[in-house]
């Protein structure tokens, strides 16, 4: 599947900063992540931490899919409002999936700090009204957090003038958050601990694979086997051809990057904003002083009809954003259409299939996809040592 098109930023920005070989032996290990892009790069991560041997392999070059049109807001909340998810599965369970969000954001800046990864910057992130029969809900979204422990605060109109420069009627301001680059953070993190062999390959496609008592056996495009203990799929939405499709719902979005500013500092911090329209609009900056606007999402039917409107969907989001900021002089530079997929529940899914044995599935589906990554990392790497893990359950097939 082509899962993005147009000019990602973050691909023209940082172009390929590393090469990886093509696999052209057979090859052994006891796990090999499917997908190259930051969720199997995370995946690889907690593994070689753990002391576990494993192989990523990708059928395209390293972070060309899904990756490198990622706008990489990384947000605590997940698509479903936190009342939402608590009517669906109840207070603890709800208020633990939004907490291992946040608990995902700062285990994801020591990460970067312990790589040396400098594109990783925490932000504030407000989340506004797009309506005025909105302010009701975010009233009751707001006391759910706050019951929940986290660090919010309840904006009026007047407030967000002020701190933000745009007119809502209300917003509700958190004090977690963060911003990236999920293209280089990807090839930052698959250089980690690299071995004296090769162990990433890509523009390596699996064909076949065949599973038997002790593990698995997979062939590549070119006749080369791979031979594993286990397989951890981490190639997102192409993956649901495995498995029932009606987990999830594939959508178009589109994005829009500015041309440089002397001063961008618009509004308050710099913090990420988006509000409670339905796609939602959301906007935040980068570090060489441009702002990202994403949003105008819709059903996706097939590559060549969302390649088709990214120009009329550009101009939509530039106009969204006059509307708030209608003294800024934007213009727009960059714009892509990527392919991401919602959950009924706005939850991944992580674990094992049971059609499918000695295979673990990373599937940070919605807009949550690097934090709920980097759950994925943690809980398969346990489930591989056979620990025990109290989350594996809230985000299981079969929750």
């Amino acid at each position: 599947m082509k899962l993005r098109a147009g000019y990602p930023f973050w691909l023209i920005k940082d172009g390929l900063p590393f090469s990886y070989p093509k696999l052209q032996q057979d090859i052994e290990t006891e796990v090999v992540i499917v997908g190259g892009g930051i969720s199997g790069a995370l995946m690889r991560y907690y593994l070689v931490e753990a002391g576990i041997d494993c192989i990523v392999v990708d059928g395209r070059t390293v972070g060309l899919g899904s990756t490198c049109a990622s706008t990489a807001l990384l947000q605590y909340e997940i698509d479903t409002p936190l009342v939402d998810l608590t009517k669906i599965y109840g207070r603890e369970k709800a208020e633990r999936a939004y907490h291992l969000c946040n608990e995902a954001i700062e285990k994801l800046g020591k990460i970067a700090k312990k790589i040396k990864f400098n594109e990783f910057k925490m932000r504030d992130s407000v989340y506004f009204a797009a309506y005025k029969k909105d302010v009701r809900f975010l009233k009751e979204e707001f006391e759910a957090r706050k019951a929940a422990g986290f660090d919010v605060e309840f904006l009026d109109g007047p407030t967000v003038a002020q701190h933000y420069g745009f007119s809502s009627p209300a917003a509700i301001l958190s004090h977690h958050g963060a911003e990236t680059n999920a293209y280089s953070f990807t090839h930052a993190l698959l250089r980690y601990r690299k071995k004296q062999w090769p162990d990433v390959f890509d523009r390596t496609k699996i064909v076949s694979t065949k599973r038997h008592k002790d593990g698995v056996a997979l062939q590549t495009e070119e006749g080369h086997s791979i031979k594993a203990h286990h397989v951890v799929y981490a190639t997102g939405y192409e993956v649901t051809e495995m498995l029932d499709k009606s987990i999830v719902k594939l959508l178009s979005t589109y994005a829009i990057v500015s041309e440089q500013f002397n001063q961008p500092d618009y509004w308050k911090n710099r913090a990420l904003l988006w509000n409670t329209a339905d796609p939602y609009l959301y906007l935040r900056t980068t570090a060489d002083g441009r702002i990202l606007i994403g949003g105008r999402d819709e059903d996706f039917f097939d590559p060549n009809r969302r390649d088709k409107l990214i120009p009329t969907k550009a101009k939509q989001l530039e106009k969204d954003f006059l509307k708030l900021f209608p003294h800024v002089a934007f213009k727009t530079e960059f714009s892509w259409a990527g392919t991401f997929g919602s959950t009924k529940d706005g939850l991944p899914y992580i674990g094992a299939y049971k059609k499918l044995p000695h295979s673990y599935f990373a599937l940070g589906f919605g807009g949550n996809g690097i934090t709920f990554s980097q759950i994925a990392g943690e809980i398969i790497t346990d489930l591989l040592q056979g620990k025990p893990n109290k989350d594996a359950g809230l985000f299981a097939f079969n929750r």
